[in-house]
Protein backbone atom coordinates (compact mmCIF):
# COMPACT_ATOMS: atom_id res chain seq x y z
CA UNK A 1 0.00 0.00 0.00
CA UNK A 2 2.79 2.24 0.78
CA UNK A 3 4.36 1.77 -2.96
CA UNK A 4 0.98 2.54 -4.43
CA UNK A 5 0.74 6.10 -2.03
CA UNK A 6 3.89 6.84 -3.10
CA UNK A 7 3.03 6.50 -6.75
CA UNK A 8 -0.47 8.18 -6.37
CA UNK A 9 1.63 11.18 -4.43
CA UNK A 10 3.65 11.66 -7.51
CA UNK A 11 0.85 11.81 -10.14
CA UNK A 12 -0.44 14.23 -7.87
CA UNK A 13 3.05 16.22 -7.48
CA UNK A 14 3.60 16.13 -10.89
CA UNK A 15 0.43 17.37 -12.57
CA UNK A 16 1.13 21.03 -10.66
CA UNK A 17 2.17 23.28 -12.91
CA UNK A 18 5.35 24.20 -12.52
CA UNK A 19 7.09 27.44 -14.07
CA UNK A 20 8.93 26.55 -17.23
CA UNK A 21 10.95 28.56 -19.69
CA UNK A 22 10.86 27.41 -23.37
CA UNK A 23 14.83 27.81 -23.31
CA UNK A 24 14.91 25.34 -20.25
CA UNK A 25 16.60 21.78 -22.02
CA UNK A 26 14.38 18.78 -21.40
CA UNK A 27 15.93 15.88 -19.13
CA UNK A 28 15.65 12.26 -18.87
CA UNK A 29 16.28 9.42 -15.82
CA UNK A 30 18.64 7.17 -16.52
CA UNK A 31 17.63 4.26 -15.08
CA UNK A 32 20.07 1.33 -16.49
CA UNK A 33 22.62 0.41 -19.25
CA UNK A 34 23.18 -2.13 -20.87
CA UNK A 35 26.30 -3.82 -23.28
CA UNK A 36 24.04 -5.50 -26.07
CA UNK A 37 20.80 -4.64 -27.73
CA UNK A 38 19.03 -7.44 -27.34
CA UNK A 39 19.57 -6.80 -23.18
CA UNK A 40 18.39 -3.39 -23.89
CA UNK A 41 15.06 -4.56 -25.52
CA UNK A 42 14.29 -7.26 -22.69
CA UNK A 43 14.93 -4.26 -20.17
CA UNK A 44 12.64 -1.85 -21.70
CA UNK A 45 9.87 -4.04 -22.45
CA UNK A 46 10.48 -5.19 -18.33
CA UNK A 47 10.15 -1.47 -17.27
CA UNK A 48 7.45 -0.71 -19.71
CA UNK A 49 5.42 -3.35 -17.97
CA UNK A 50 4.65 -1.49 -14.71
CA UNK A 51 5.99 2.24 -15.98
CA UNK A 52 5.44 4.53 -18.56
CA UNK A 53 7.21 6.96 -20.74
CA UNK A 54 10.07 4.61 -21.02
CA UNK A 55 12.77 4.84 -23.37
CA UNK A 56 15.58 3.36 -25.13
CA UNK A 57 18.35 5.31 -26.55
CA UNK A 58 21.81 4.16 -28.14
CA UNK A 59 25.06 5.63 -25.78
CA UNK A 60 27.74 4.80 -28.39
CA UNK A 61 30.76 1.70 -28.33
CA UNK A 62 28.09 -0.66 -28.23
CA UNK A 63 25.87 0.40 -25.04
CA UNK A 64 22.56 1.11 -24.58
CA UNK A 65 20.38 3.10 -22.24
CA UNK A 66 16.64 2.61 -20.31
CA UNK A 67 15.80 6.17 -19.61
CA UNK A 68 12.26 7.76 -18.58
CA UNK A 69 10.73 11.27 -19.80
CA UNK A 70 11.21 13.67 -21.13
CA UNK A 71 10.79 15.84 -18.14
CA UNK A 72 11.41 19.65 -16.90
CA UNK A 73 14.25 19.47 -14.79
CA UNK A 74 12.16 19.60 -11.42
CA UNK A 75 9.66 16.96 -12.74
CA UNK A 76 12.46 14.73 -13.41
CA UNK A 77 14.01 14.78 -9.53
CA UNK A 78 10.66 14.06 -8.44
CA UNK A 79 10.51 10.89 -10.21
CA UNK A 80 14.18 9.91 -9.29
CA UNK A 81 13.53 10.60 -6.04
CA UNK A 82 9.91 9.10 -5.79
CA UNK A 83 10.85 5.87 -7.76
CA UNK A 84 14.34 4.95 -5.46
CA UNK A 85 11.98 5.39 -3.06
CA UNK A 86 9.86 2.91 -3.84
CA UNK A 87 12.50 0.90 -4.95
CA UNK A 88 11.07 0.86 -8.60
CA UNK A 89 14.42 1.74 -10.40
CA UNK A 90 18.19 1.38 -9.49
CA UNK A 91 19.94 3.64 -6.50
CA UNK A 92 22.22 5.24 -8.82
CA UNK A 93 19.96 6.61 -11.34
CA UNK A 94 20.56 9.89 -12.54
CA UNK A 95 19.63 12.69 -14.76
CA UNK A 96 20.89 12.52 -17.98
CA UNK A 97 20.83 15.44 -20.99
CA UNK A 98 19.37 14.64 -24.55
CA UNK A 99 23.00 15.22 -25.38
CA UNK A 100 24.02 11.57 -23.51
CA UNK A 101 22.22 9.62 -26.10
CA UNK A 102 22.56 8.98 -29.72
CA UNK A 103 19.90 6.89 -31.52
CA UNK A 104 15.91 6.35 -30.33
CA UNK A 105 15.62 2.17 -30.06
CA UNK A 106 12.62 1.70 -27.99
CA UNK A 107 9.44 2.44 -28.67
CA UNK A 108 10.45 1.01 -32.11
CA UNK A 109 9.81 3.72 -34.73
CA UNK A 110 9.82 7.01 -32.02
CA UNK A 111 12.35 9.70 -31.65
CA UNK A 112 11.91 11.86 -29.09
CA UNK A 113 15.59 13.59 -28.92
CA UNK A 114 14.37 16.15 -31.53
CA UNK A 115 10.61 17.51 -29.80
CA UNK A 116 11.02 21.00 -28.11
CA UNK A 117 8.70 20.63 -25.45
CA UNK A 118 8.16 17.50 -22.86
CA UNK A 119 5.76 15.43 -22.63
CA UNK A 120 2.43 16.36 -20.32
CA UNK A 121 2.94 16.68 -17.01
CA UNK A 122 1.67 13.28 -15.90
CA UNK A 123 4.22 10.14 -15.26
CA UNK A 124 2.57 7.68 -14.19
CA UNK A 125 2.94 5.74 -11.12
CA UNK A 126 3.21 2.27 -11.30
CA UNK A 127 -0.56 0.63 -11.43
CA UNK A 128 -2.43 0.15 -8.55
CA UNK A 129 -2.37 -3.57 -7.06
CA UNK A 130 -5.10 -5.91 -8.61
CA UNK A 131 -7.22 -6.18 -6.32
CA UNK A 132 -7.75 -2.61 -6.16
CA UNK A 133 -11.43 -1.68 -7.31
CA UNK A 134 -11.39 0.23 -10.13
CA UNK A 135 -12.82 3.49 -10.23
CA UNK A 136 -16.81 3.62 -11.72
CA UNK A 137 -17.32 5.36 -14.83
CA UNK A 138 -18.99 8.60 -13.92
CA UNK A 139 -22.41 9.54 -15.28
CA UNK A 140 -22.37 11.72 -18.05
CA UNK A 141 -25.23 13.70 -17.22
CA UNK A 142 -22.44 14.98 -14.10
CA UNK A 143 -19.63 17.22 -15.21
CA UNK A 144 -16.38 15.72 -16.53
CA UNK A 145 -13.26 15.33 -15.02
CA UNK A 146 -10.78 18.53 -14.21
CA UNK A 147 -7.67 17.76 -16.05
CA UNK A 148 -5.85 16.83 -12.58
CA UNK A 149 -9.03 14.70 -11.88
CA UNK A 150 -8.45 12.96 -15.57
CA UNK A 151 -4.67 12.31 -14.38
CA UNK A 152 -5.35 10.78 -11.01
CA UNK A 153 -8.05 8.91 -12.67
CA UNK A 154 -5.83 7.69 -15.86
CA UNK A 155 -3.22 6.95 -13.12
CA UNK A 156 -4.95 3.88 -11.57
CA UNK A 157 -5.17 2.10 -15.04
CA UNK A 158 -3.25 -0.75 -15.39
CA UNK A 159 -1.13 -1.89 -18.11
CA UNK A 160 -3.89 -3.64 -20.20
CA UNK A 161 -6.02 -0.49 -19.76
CA UNK A 162 -3.74 1.89 -21.38
CA UNK A 163 -2.96 -0.77 -23.86
CA UNK A 164 -6.62 -0.53 -24.82
CA UNK A 165 -6.76 3.07 -25.38
CA UNK A 166 -3.69 2.63 -27.63
CA UNK A 167 -5.24 0.36 -30.08
CA UNK A 168 -8.73 2.37 -29.54
CA UNK A 169 -6.60 5.55 -30.70
CA UNK A 170 -4.79 3.55 -33.28
CA UNK A 171 -8.20 2.08 -34.47
CA UNK A 172 -9.37 5.68 -34.86
CA UNK A 173 -6.53 6.66 -36.91
CA UNK A 174 -5.35 8.74 -34.48
CA UNK A 175 -2.12 7.03 -33.54
CA UNK A 176 0.95 5.09 -35.55
CA UNK A 177 2.86 4.08 -32.65
CA UNK A 178 3.45 1.06 -30.92
CA UNK A 179 1.29 -0.62 -28.36
CA UNK A 180 3.62 -0.47 -25.81
CA UNK A 181 1.17 1.30 -22.86
CA UNK A 182 3.30 3.69 -22.20
CA UNK A 183 1.73 7.36 -22.75
CA UNK A 184 4.64 9.30 -23.97
CA UNK A 185 4.68 12.66 -26.86
CA UNK A 186 3.19 10.19 -29.52
CA UNK A 187 0.33 8.78 -27.62
CA UNK A 188 0.02 11.84 -25.97
CA UNK A 189 -0.66 13.82 -29.57
CA UNK A 190 -3.04 11.50 -30.49
CA UNK A 191 -5.15 11.81 -27.51
CA UNK A 192 -5.34 15.34 -28.56
CA UNK A 193 -6.02 14.92 -32.28
CA UNK A 194 -8.71 12.28 -31.01
CA UNK A 195 -10.12 15.35 -28.58
CA UNK A 196 -9.94 17.76 -31.24
CA UNK A 197 -11.88 15.88 -33.60
CA UNK A 198 -14.90 15.08 -30.74
CA UNK A 199 -15.22 18.53 -29.90
CA UNK A 200 -13.74 17.86 -26.88
CA UNK A 201 -11.34 20.40 -24.94
CA UNK A 202 -7.62 19.39 -26.65
CA UNK A 203 -4.93 18.38 -23.27
CA UNK A 204 -3.75 15.41 -24.48
CA UNK A 205 -5.56 13.94 -21.09
CA UNK A 206 -8.54 11.65 -21.79
CA UNK A 207 -10.85 12.18 -18.79
CA UNK A 208 -12.98 8.82 -17.58
CA UNK A 209 -15.85 10.33 -19.88
CA UNK A 210 -13.67 10.87 -23.17
CA UNK A 211 -11.96 7.26 -22.15
CA UNK A 212 -15.75 5.62 -21.89
CA UNK A 213 -16.32 7.52 -24.98
CA UNK A 214 -13.31 6.58 -27.44
CA UNK A 215 -14.02 2.77 -26.14
CA UNK A 216 -17.80 3.09 -27.16
CA UNK A 217 -16.76 3.71 -30.70
CA UNK A 218 -14.14 1.36 -31.10
CA UNK A 219 -16.50 -1.39 -29.77
CA UNK A 220 -20.00 -0.26 -31.45
CA UNK A 221 -18.49 -2.66 -33.99
CA UNK A 222 -19.79 -5.84 -31.45
CA UNK A 223 -22.94 -3.57 -31.02
CA UNK A 224 -25.95 -6.92 -31.42
CA UNK A 225 -23.80 -9.58 -30.97
CA UNK A 226 -24.92 -9.88 -27.41
CA UNK A 227 -21.58 -10.85 -26.49
CA UNK A 228 -21.22 -12.31 -22.95
CA UNK A 229 -19.56 -14.89 -20.84
CA UNK A 230 -20.72 -18.35 -21.28
CA UNK A 231 -19.71 -21.34 -19.14
CA UNK A 232 -20.22 -24.50 -20.84
CA UNK A 233 -19.57 -26.86 -18.29
CA UNK A 234 -20.56 -30.11 -20.13
CA UNK A 235 -16.80 -29.32 -22.96
CA UNK A 236 -14.44 -27.77 -19.48
CA UNK A 237 -14.72 -24.16 -21.62
CA UNK A 238 -15.57 -20.83 -20.29
CA UNK A 239 -15.47 -18.33 -22.96
CA UNK A 240 -17.09 -14.89 -24.58
CA UNK A 241 -19.64 -15.92 -27.30
CA UNK A 242 -22.05 -13.75 -29.26
CA UNK A 243 -25.50 -15.22 -28.10
CA UNK A 244 -27.52 -12.80 -29.70
CA UNK A 245 -25.92 -14.51 -32.76
CA UNK A 246 -25.43 -18.42 -32.10
CA UNK A 247 -27.64 -20.53 -29.81
CA UNK A 248 -26.36 -24.04 -28.21
CA UNK A 249 -27.65 -26.70 -30.47
CA UNK A 250 -26.16 -30.33 -29.36
CA UNK A 251 -23.29 -31.77 -28.74
CA UNK A 252 -21.45 -34.41 -30.58
CA UNK A 253 -18.07 -35.21 -29.32
CA UNK A 254 -15.43 -33.53 -29.48
CA UNK A 255 -17.78 -30.64 -30.34
CA UNK A 256 -20.74 -28.75 -28.76
CA UNK A 257 -22.36 -26.89 -31.52
CA UNK A 258 -24.05 -23.42 -31.06
CA UNK A 259 -26.10 -23.27 -34.19
CA UNK A 260 -26.80 -19.54 -36.07
CA UNK A 261 -29.88 -16.84 -34.81
CA UNK A 262 -31.12 -14.07 -36.35
CA UNK A 263 -29.32 -12.47 -39.26
CA UNK A 264 -26.22 -13.76 -38.95
CA UNK A 265 -25.24 -16.77 -40.68
CA UNK A 266 -22.72 -17.72 -37.41
CA UNK A 267 -21.60 -20.92 -35.98
CA UNK A 268 -19.13 -21.56 -33.16
CA UNK A 269 -17.97 -25.03 -32.24
CA UNK A 270 -16.32 -25.53 -28.50
CA UNK A 271 -13.88 -28.11 -28.73
CA UNK A 272 -13.63 -30.70 -26.42
CA UNK A 273 -11.48 -33.83 -25.39
CA UNK A 274 -8.99 -36.30 -23.92
CA UNK A 275 -5.79 -36.98 -25.28
CA UNK A 276 -2.27 -36.77 -26.36
CA UNK A 277 -0.36 -35.15 -29.36
CA UNK A 278 -1.25 -37.63 -31.88
CA UNK A 279 -4.67 -37.03 -31.12
CA UNK A 280 -4.19 -33.40 -31.91
CA UNK A 281 -2.40 -34.22 -34.84
CA UNK A 282 -5.46 -35.93 -36.12
CA UNK A 283 -7.94 -33.32 -35.16
CA UNK A 284 -6.06 -31.39 -37.37
CA UNK A 285 -6.48 -33.54 -40.08
CA UNK A 286 -9.57 -34.55 -40.24
CA UNK A 287 -10.88 -30.92 -39.24
CA UNK A 288 -9.65 -30.10 -42.91
CA UNK A 289 -11.48 -32.71 -44.36
CA UNK A 290 -14.58 -30.68 -42.85
CA UNK A 291 -17.40 -28.05 -45.44
CA UNK A 292 -16.71 -25.68 -42.34
CA UNK A 293 -13.13 -25.11 -43.00
CA UNK A 294 -12.75 -24.33 -46.88
CA UNK A 295 -9.72 -25.59 -48.45
CA UNK A 296 -7.53 -21.77 -48.81
CA UNK A 297 -6.12 -20.13 -46.07
CA UNK A 298 -3.44 -20.15 -43.48
CA UNK A 299 -2.67 -23.17 -41.16
CA UNK A 300 -0.20 -24.26 -38.49
CA UNK A 301 0.25 -27.67 -36.56
CA UNK A 302 3.03 -27.42 -33.46
CA UNK A 303 3.94 -29.05 -30.62
CA UNK A 304 0.88 -28.34 -28.47
CA UNK A 305 -1.57 -26.31 -30.48
CA UNK A 306 -2.86 -25.58 -33.94
CA UNK A 307 -4.63 -22.55 -36.11
CA UNK A 308 -6.76 -23.56 -38.83
CA UNK A 309 -8.75 -20.67 -40.85
CA UNK A 310 -10.14 -21.86 -43.84
CA UNK A 311 -11.01 -18.41 -46.39
CA UNK A 312 -14.24 -18.96 -48.44
CA UNK A 313 -15.98 -16.64 -51.01
CA UNK A 314 -19.05 -17.12 -48.70
CA UNK A 315 -17.33 -17.81 -45.13
CA UNK A 316 -14.42 -18.30 -43.33
CA UNK A 317 -13.63 -20.26 -40.45
CA UNK A 318 -10.92 -20.06 -37.78
CA UNK A 319 -10.29 -22.72 -35.26
CA UNK A 320 -7.81 -22.43 -32.60
CA UNK A 321 -6.94 -25.74 -30.36
CA UNK A 322 -4.76 -26.16 -27.71
CA UNK A 323 -3.57 -29.26 -25.94
CA UNK A 324 -2.52 -29.07 -21.65
CA UNK A 325 -2.11 -31.96 -19.19
CA UNK A 326 -3.83 -34.56 -21.22
CA UNK A 327 -6.91 -32.12 -22.64
CA UNK A 328 -7.34 -30.84 -25.81
CA UNK A 329 -9.76 -27.88 -25.86
CA UNK A 330 -10.20 -24.97 -28.12
CA UNK A 331 -13.02 -23.55 -30.47
CA UNK A 332 -14.06 -22.88 -33.93
CA UNK A 333 -15.75 -19.61 -35.96
CA UNK A 334 -17.49 -19.34 -38.78
CA UNK A 335 -18.45 -16.43 -40.01
CA UNK A 336 -19.50 -14.91 -43.53
CA UNK A 337 -17.43 -13.44 -45.79
CA UNK A 338 -16.77 -10.12 -45.87
CA UNK A 339 -17.17 -8.70 -42.60
CA UNK A 340 -13.36 -8.69 -41.67
CA UNK A 341 -13.60 -6.13 -38.70
CA UNK A 342 -16.46 -7.81 -36.69
CA UNK A 343 -15.17 -11.10 -36.96
CA UNK A 344 -11.26 -9.98 -36.20
CA UNK A 345 -12.87 -8.07 -33.33
CA UNK A 346 -14.80 -10.94 -31.95
CA UNK A 347 -12.28 -13.59 -32.41
CA UNK A 348 -10.07 -11.12 -29.99
CA UNK A 349 -12.58 -11.39 -27.71
CA UNK A 350 -13.31 -14.89 -27.96
CA UNK A 351 -9.61 -15.70 -28.01
CA UNK A 352 -8.36 -13.40 -24.76
CA UNK A 353 -11.66 -14.90 -22.78
CA UNK A 354 -10.96 -18.44 -23.14
CA UNK A 355 -10.55 -19.92 -19.53
CA UNK A 356 -10.12 -23.60 -19.14
CA UNK A 357 -12.70 -25.19 -16.72
CA UNK A 358 -12.72 -28.96 -15.14
CA UNK A 359 -13.20 -31.89 -17.22
CA UNK A 360 -13.91 -32.62 -20.78
CA UNK A 361 -16.36 -33.63 -23.10
CA UNK A 362 -18.00 -36.96 -21.98
CA UNK A 363 -17.22 -39.27 -25.86
CA UNK A 364 -21.21 -40.14 -24.75
CA UNK A 365 -22.88 -37.16 -24.77
CA UNK A 366 -25.31 -37.08 -27.65
CA UNK A 367 -24.88 -40.26 -29.26
CA UNK A 368 -28.12 -40.66 -30.31
CA UNK A 369 -27.20 -38.27 -33.11
CA UNK A 370 -27.30 -39.28 -36.57
CA UNK A 371 -24.46 -41.36 -38.13
CA UNK A 372 -23.46 -41.65 -41.66
CA UNK A 373 -20.62 -42.32 -43.22
CA UNK A 374 -19.89 -38.61 -44.58
CA UNK A 375 -20.87 -36.74 -41.31
CA UNK A 376 -17.69 -36.58 -38.60
CA UNK A 377 -19.35 -35.58 -35.30
CA UNK A 378 -22.42 -33.98 -36.86
CA UNK A 379 -20.23 -31.90 -39.39
CA UNK A 380 -20.57 -32.80 -43.52
CA UNK A 381 -17.09 -33.87 -44.42
CA UNK A 382 -15.93 -32.22 -47.61
CA UNK A 383 -17.23 -34.08 -50.70
CA UNK A 384 -15.79 -34.02 -54.45
CA UNK A 385 -17.54 -33.12 -57.28
CA UNK A 386 -16.72 -35.81 -58.84
CA UNK A 387 -13.97 -38.95 -58.19
CA UNK A 388 -12.95 -41.62 -60.78
CA UNK A 389 -10.11 -44.20 -60.88
CA UNK A 390 -6.36 -43.70 -62.22
CA UNK A 391 -2.93 -45.51 -62.15
CA UNK A 392 0.51 -44.41 -61.42
CA UNK A 393 3.04 -44.40 -64.93
CA UNK A 394 6.09 -43.49 -63.72
CA UNK A 395 8.40 -42.94 -60.50
CA UNK A 396 7.60 -39.23 -60.24
CA UNK A 397 4.03 -39.96 -59.44
CA UNK A 398 2.35 -38.80 -62.85
CA UNK A 399 -0.95 -40.62 -63.67
CA UNK A 400 -3.28 -41.35 -66.29
CA UNK A 401 -7.39 -41.05 -65.88
CA UNK A 402 -10.03 -40.47 -67.40
CA UNK A 403 -10.40 -37.03 -69.31
CA UNK A 404 -14.20 -36.72 -67.60
CA UNK A 405 -12.84 -36.60 -64.36
CA UNK A 406 -10.21 -33.61 -64.74
CA UNK A 407 -13.55 -30.96 -66.58
CA UNK A 408 -14.28 -27.84 -64.84
CA UNK A 409 -12.09 -28.22 -61.54
CA UNK A 410 -10.97 -25.87 -59.44
CA UNK A 411 -8.67 -28.37 -57.97
CA UNK A 412 -7.36 -31.80 -58.70
CA UNK A 413 -6.40 -34.45 -56.05
CA UNK A 414 -4.83 -37.62 -55.89
CA UNK A 415 -5.59 -39.96 -53.06
CA UNK A 416 -7.64 -37.43 -51.33
CA UNK A 417 -3.77 -36.12 -50.34
CA UNK A 418 -2.14 -34.89 -53.02
CA UNK A 419 -2.61 -31.70 -55.26
CA UNK A 420 -2.14 -32.71 -59.00
CA UNK A 421 -1.82 -30.71 -62.16
CA UNK A 422 -3.02 -31.62 -65.76
CA UNK A 423 -0.27 -32.24 -68.24
CA UNK A 424 -2.57 -33.68 -70.78
CA UNK A 425 -6.59 -33.46 -71.81
CA UNK A 426 -7.30 -35.14 -74.84
CA UNK A 427 -11.20 -35.44 -74.87
CA UNK A 428 -11.11 -37.27 -77.89
CA UNK A 429 -9.36 -40.18 -76.41
CA UNK A 430 -11.38 -39.38 -73.56
CA UNK A 431 -7.81 -39.50 -71.21
CA UNK A 432 -5.96 -37.44 -68.96
CA UNK A 433 -2.25 -37.19 -67.56
CA UNK A 434 -1.86 -35.50 -64.54
CA UNK A 435 1.62 -34.43 -62.42
CA UNK A 436 1.72 -34.17 -58.83
CA UNK A 437 2.10 -30.90 -57.88
CA UNK A 438 5.20 -32.24 -55.42
CA UNK A 439 6.65 -35.27 -56.14
CA UNK A 440 5.60 -38.57 -55.59
CA UNK A 441 7.46 -42.05 -54.91
CA UNK A 442 5.10 -44.85 -56.07
CA UNK A 443 4.81 -48.47 -54.74
CA UNK A 444 4.64 -49.38 -57.67
CA UNK A 445 3.73 -47.94 -61.86
CA UNK A 446 2.40 -49.79 -64.32
CA UNK A 447 3.73 -52.34 -66.88
CA UNK A 448 2.57 -52.14 -70.26
CA UNK A 449 1.63 -55.23 -72.44
CA UNK A 450 3.46 -55.23 -75.68
CA UNK A 451 1.88 -58.56 -76.84
CA UNK A 452 -1.97 -58.39 -78.66
CA UNK A 453 -3.66 -60.25 -76.11
CA UNK A 454 -6.01 -63.30 -77.61
CA UNK A 455 -9.74 -62.27 -77.49
CA UNK A 456 -11.25 -64.16 -74.40
CA UNK A 457 -8.40 -63.74 -72.45
CA UNK A 458 -9.17 -63.40 -68.84
CA UNK A 459 -8.76 -59.52 -67.48
CA UNK A 460 -9.37 -57.70 -64.54
CA UNK A 461 -10.21 -54.15 -63.95
CA UNK A 462 -8.53 -51.82 -60.92
CA UNK A 463 -10.26 -49.10 -59.68
CA UNK A 464 -12.49 -47.04 -57.07
CA UNK A 465 -16.19 -48.48 -57.98
CA UNK A 466 -17.50 -46.55 -55.06
CA UNK A 467 -15.76 -43.21 -55.11
CA UNK A 468 -13.51 -43.95 -52.25
CA UNK A 469 -15.70 -44.49 -49.92
CA UNK A 470 -14.30 -48.14 -49.13
CA UNK A 471 -10.42 -46.45 -48.63
CA UNK A 472 -8.36 -49.03 -51.50
CA UNK A 473 -9.23 -49.80 -55.17
CA UNK A 474 -11.79 -53.41 -55.97
CA UNK A 475 -10.89 -55.74 -58.54
CA UNK A 476 -13.09 -56.81 -61.41
CA UNK A 477 -12.79 -59.69 -63.83
CA UNK A 478 -14.10 -60.10 -66.96
CA UNK A 479 -12.97 -61.03 -70.68
CA UNK A 480 -11.39 -59.79 -73.94
CA UNK A 481 -14.07 -58.96 -75.92
CA UNK A 482 -12.76 -58.08 -79.38
CA UNK A 483 -9.64 -55.32 -79.67
CA UNK A 484 -11.81 -52.41 -81.79
CA UNK A 485 -14.33 -50.59 -80.76
CA UNK A 486 -18.24 -51.09 -82.14
CA UNK A 487 -17.19 -48.78 -85.24
CA UNK A 488 -13.88 -50.28 -85.43
CA UNK A 489 -12.15 -48.07 -83.38
CA UNK A 490 -8.67 -48.64 -83.43
CA UNK A 491 -7.59 -47.13 -80.32
CA UNK A 492 -10.40 -49.02 -78.23
CA UNK A 493 -10.21 -52.48 -76.65
CA UNK A 494 -14.01 -53.95 -76.06
CA UNK A 495 -14.39 -55.62 -72.94
CA UNK A 496 -16.96 -58.19 -71.43
CA UNK A 497 -16.83 -56.97 -67.63
CA UNK A 498 -19.98 -55.18 -65.40
CA UNK A 499 -17.58 -51.99 -64.31
CA UNK A 500 -19.22 -49.20 -62.40
CA UNK A 501 -18.67 -45.52 -62.83
CA UNK A 502 -16.29 -44.93 -60.31
CA UNK A 503 -13.43 -47.80 -62.28
CA UNK A 504 -13.50 -45.39 -65.22
CA UNK A 505 -9.54 -44.38 -65.43
CA UNK A 506 -8.66 -47.86 -64.07
CA UNK A 507 -5.62 -50.09 -65.21
CA UNK A 508 -7.06 -53.02 -67.26
CA UNK A 509 -4.71 -56.23 -66.44
CA UNK A 510 -4.16 -59.30 -67.60
CA UNK A 511 -3.35 -62.04 -65.95
CA UNK A 512 0.04 -62.06 -65.59
CA UNK A 513 -0.50 -58.25 -63.99
CA UNK A 514 0.64 -56.41 -67.02
CA UNK A 515 -1.26 -53.07 -67.74
CA UNK A 516 -3.63 -54.13 -71.18
CA UNK A 517 -5.33 -50.39 -71.50
CA UNK A 518 -6.85 -47.83 -69.10
CA UNK A 519 -11.29 -48.31 -68.27
CA UNK A 520 -13.55 -45.36 -70.48
CA UNK A 521 -16.46 -44.10 -68.82
CA UNK A 522 -19.39 -46.26 -69.27
CA UNK A 523 -21.20 -42.88 -70.90
CA UNK A 524 -19.29 -42.96 -74.51
CA UNK A 525 -20.84 -40.30 -77.03
CA UNK A 526 -24.23 -39.82 -74.65
CA UNK A 527 -24.86 -43.57 -74.99
CA UNK A 528 -25.13 -45.84 -71.89
CA UNK A 529 -23.18 -48.83 -72.69
CA UNK A 530 -25.36 -52.26 -71.84
CA UNK A 531 -24.84 -53.88 -68.68
CA UNK A 532 -21.71 -56.71 -68.81
CA UNK A 533 -20.00 -54.34 -71.65
CA UNK A 534 -17.03 -52.06 -71.38
CA UNK A 535 -14.32 -49.97 -73.41
CA UNK A 536 -10.82 -49.21 -72.55
CA UNK A 537 -8.15 -46.98 -74.27
CA UNK A 538 -5.60 -49.78 -75.55
CA UNK A 539 -1.95 -49.95 -74.95
CA UNK A 540 -0.39 -48.43 -77.72
CA UNK A 541 -2.57 -45.14 -77.30
CA UNK A 542 -1.76 -44.96 -74.08
CA UNK A 543 2.34 -45.67 -74.33
CA UNK A 544 2.04 -42.77 -77.14
CA UNK A 545 0.48 -40.16 -74.59
CA UNK A 546 3.42 -41.08 -72.54
CA UNK A 547 5.93 -40.23 -75.34
CA UNK A 548 4.67 -37.37 -76.38
CA UNK A 549 4.60 -35.90 -72.90
CA UNK A 550 8.61 -36.94 -71.67
CA UNK A 551 7.41 -39.91 -69.58
CA UNK A 552 9.22 -43.45 -71.18
CA UNK A 553 6.64 -46.37 -69.72
CA UNK A 554 7.39 -49.61 -68.79
CA UNK A 555 6.94 -52.54 -71.19
CA UNK A 556 6.97 -56.01 -71.38
CA UNK A 557 6.45 -59.18 -73.92
CA UNK A 558 5.97 -61.54 -71.37
CA UNK A 559 2.98 -63.75 -70.48
CA UNK A 560 2.37 -64.39 -66.88
CA UNK A 561 0.01 -66.09 -64.90
CA UNK A 562 -0.33 -65.03 -61.10
CA UNK A 563 -2.74 -66.01 -58.59
CA UNK A 564 -5.43 -63.05 -58.00
CA UNK A 565 -4.26 -62.31 -54.47
CA UNK A 566 -1.26 -61.30 -56.05
CA UNK A 567 -2.49 -59.25 -58.86
CA UNK A 568 -4.89 -57.67 -56.57
CA UNK A 569 -1.73 -56.60 -54.40
CA UNK A 570 0.18 -55.42 -56.99
CA UNK A 571 -2.91 -53.38 -58.86
CA UNK A 572 -3.76 -51.49 -55.45
CA UNK A 573 -0.12 -50.38 -54.65
CA UNK A 574 -0.29 -48.67 -58.16
CA UNK A 575 -4.20 -47.58 -58.65
CA UNK A 576 -5.06 -44.14 -57.13
CA UNK A 577 -8.22 -41.98 -56.65
CA UNK A 578 -8.30 -38.91 -58.19
CA UNK A 579 -10.88 -36.40 -57.23
CA UNK A 580 -12.38 -33.16 -58.69
CA UNK A 581 -13.33 -30.27 -56.47
CA UNK A 582 -15.08 -27.00 -57.02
Amino acid sequence: MTRYFLGFMLTILLSVPAAWSQDEPLVWVQIEAQPSLAQAQASARRYGADLQDVNGFSLGRGWYAIALGPYRRDEAERVLQVYRNEGVIARDSYIAESSDFQRQFWPVGTNLLDQAEPAPAVTPARPAPVAEAPTPAPDPALPDETPREARASEARLDRDGRAALQIALKWAGFYGGPIDAAFGQGTRASMGRWQEANNFEVTGVLTSLQRRELLRQYNAVLEGLGLEVVREAGTGIAMKLPMAVVEFDRYEPPFAHFKPKGDIDARVLLISQQGDRNTLAGLYDIMQTLEIVPETGPRNLERDSFRLIGEGALQISQTEVWLRDGQIKGFTLIWPAGDEERRNRLLGQMQDSFEWLSGTLDPAAGNTAEQRIDLISGLQVRKPKLSRSGFYVDQGGAVLTTSEVVQNCGRITIDDMYDAAIALDDTDLGIALLRPIEQLAPQNVATFQDLTPRLMSDVAVAGYSYGGILGAPTMTFGQLADLRGLNGEAHLKRLAITALEGDAGGPVFDTGGAVLGMLLPHVQNGRALPDGVSFAANTGTLREVLVQNGITPRVTSELDDIPAEALTDRAGAMTVLVSCWE
